[in-house]
This record gives structure tokens, sequence and C-alpha cells, in this order.
């Protein structure tokens, strides 16, 4: 299975190899990821081995010579070839993935189409962009197409004892009582964006304002976590306060899952942290701006995930891959403290 893209791009891809594993059990399965993204598919338990596609190295090889860019990709088809498999699913509607499929030997291509991007694929679903339905759905649709029945599975990761048993270690290290109840808030989060990420951020003061609120309400204590380049978005927002503690940049993905398995809540924009939660089996609270929950937000969605968002009539503006200019950006900026505290109430 290829899927280059994002946290919650990969992740939307867990019911459909629950499905595969439940028709084909004895079946090996393995992924081609993006470095961020492997370490939570290198444990997961329906996968057997992950491959390692970084696009930026590709493109550097590429810069210094083309020699060494086609050496790169030389070396990633001679490893994939080498393992013979009957069945690719490609979803990174990449036409260098398509075309080098070609040359695997792999007798089953399927995947999805994007402006003529697969055109080596042997099964190809046409499509314009992820509309109407959730991500997850179509990658269930893709394999009906193929002739399987499917399941609405959730999102999974693997999460062992140990990985809970670090968890709660982690939390004592950090100040925070384990045994008792604890939310886990994002103010960051969208970095699959790139340099667009604020378009996916609520306000920074609006979070501070809304942990205020709920430490006024609530003996729950908050850990506000992302990643070492988040620090600096919090730092001056967040006052001191005995219940609110700071993690960021301190856990791998695969460690971020074990703590938010045992949280009490999860709140957080659009984005990779959403879906982890989700999959951890956490209650989560998510702020959507641009991008539209029925096709991005929670797999499935239910009493256990509240979502937010504003409903003006030009959102959602991010369609078929695509964000419309947007020099006002309504949809976060009208979404109220208040309107957010009572989803989080919903889950407490």
């Amino acid at each position: 299975m290829v899927n280059i893209f994002g946290i919650g791009d990969v992740l939307f891809t867990t019911p459909m190899l629950r499905n595969l594993r439940r028709h084909f059990p004895q079946a090996r399965i393995d992924y081609l990821a993006n470095r961020r993204v492997a370490p939570l598919l290198e444990a997961h338990e329906l996968i057997e081995r992950v491959y390692v596609y970084e696009r930026d190295e590709f493109v550097a090889a590429r810069k210094r010579s083309p020699q060494e860019f086609l050496r790169k990709i030389g070396d990633l088809r001679g490893e994939l070839r080498a393992q013979r498999y009957s069945v690719l699913f490609d979803f990174s509607m990449n036409a260098m993935f398509s075309w080098m499929s070609l040359f695997l030997g792999v007798p089953h291509r399927i995947g999805f189409n994007y402006r003529h991007r697969s055109r080596w694929l042997t099964e190809r679903m046409e499509i314009r962009g992820y509309e109407g339905r959730h991500v997850a759905r179509y990658y269930l649709d893709l394999l009906e197409r193929c002739g399987l029945t499917t399941e609405p599975d959730p999102l999974e990761v693997t999460i062992g004892a140990a990985g809970r048993d670090w968890a709660v270690d982690f939390l004592k290290r950090l100040g925070c009582d384990p045994a008792k109840p604890f939310l886990v808030v994002f103010p960051g989060g969208g970095s699959s964006w790139g340099a667009s990420a604020d378009l996916k951020r609520w306000g920074v003061e609006k979070y501070a304002k809304l942990i205020h609120k709920i430490v006024e309400n609530y003996p729950a204590q908050i850990i506000l976590m992302g990643d070492n380049a988040e620090q600096n978005l919090c730092s001056k927002s967040f006052p001191q306060h005995p219940l609110i503690y700071k993690s960021f940049g301190q856990t791998t993905l695969g460690q971020l899952c074990s703590v938010l398995s045992l949280s009490a809540g999860v709140i957080c924009n659009d984005g990779g942290p959403l879906h982890m939660a989700v999959a951890a089996g956490a209650k989560t609270v998510s702020i959507f701006g641009p991008v539209d929950p029925q096709v991005y937000g929670p797999w499935p969605n239910g009493q256990h995930h509240e979502v937010v968002f504003s409903n003006i009539i030009c959102r959602p503006c991010y369609r078929r891959f695509r964000m419309t200019d947007c020099e006002h950006m309504s949809c976060l900026r009208e979404l109220s403290v208040n309107t957010v505290f009572e989803k989080v109430r919903a889950i407490l």
C-alpha cells in the first residue's frame, strides 16, 4: 500500500487494512509512507514492513544530479520488486509512483486517478478530489469496487501494555497525576499544510481563554502538546497554572498515541492530532475552519466526538485539494470561546 501523505490520510486507510485482513487472513501487508508517519505504521499489528519515501530527499537528490535521483528511484523500485507483490494499492495520486508501479511486476495495481496521474494502474477510480463523503469511505468504496464487502471499522493504532506504562511514567515526570482526569490540548497542528498551517488553526489567545474557563469549572489537568515548532506559538499566551502542563516535541507519534489513550479528552484543530486521538480511543473536540469535517473529520463520528465549525455560506473553501483565497478567515475567527466550551462540556 502506498500513501505518502500526512497522519490523517494514512490513518484513514486503517479501516481498509482491517477489511483486507478480514478477507485475506494470511496475506502479507506492507506499506510505503513518509518518514514522519512511518513509526505509527511500524507499530501497527496488521503491517509487516514499512518502506520510507521522503519527497524532499528525492527532490534534493534531483537537484544535486539526475544520476543520483535515478539511482534512488532505482533502489526503491528494486527493493519493492524483489518482494513480488500480487496487489498494490496506490493512493499517492502521483505520476511517478504510477509509472514506477508498471515496472514492479505487480499484476493488480489499484488506486485513484486524479488529473490523469495514475494512468498506469490496472484499476482506477476517477476522482476530482474527496467530496461528499469521508476519505475513509473512499478507500472502502475502492475495495467494494474490487468486489469485496466492507465494514466501517474505526481508525486504528496499536498501543500495547508497554506503551501505556510508558505514558503513565511520562505523565508523572511531567508532574501530571495519571490517576486524575486530564485533557490534552493541541493549539497548533496542521503541519502537513506547511506555511499555510495557520489557515487550520483557531486563535491561540482563544485557546488560552478556553483553558482558563475549563480549569475554572472543572478539576481537570491540562496538558498542552505539539511539536517543537509550536512551542513558541504557545509560550507567551498560556500563563503558569498548577493544573497546566506543557510538553512540546517530547514524544514520538507512537508515544503520543499512548498518552492520548489515557486522557479524558482531546481538544484540537483539524489535523493529525485529531485522528491520532480518535484512533487511540480518546474523546475529542475538534475545531474546523476551511475544511469539511464530513470529509476529513473524525471517523466514524459519534457521541464521543464533538466537531465545532462556523455555519457560514463560504465554507468549506478547501475543495478538490485546493484552498480558495481568503482574506478574512471568518470561519475560525467567528467561533467563540463559549461555543467551543459547550462542546468540551459535552465530552466531560
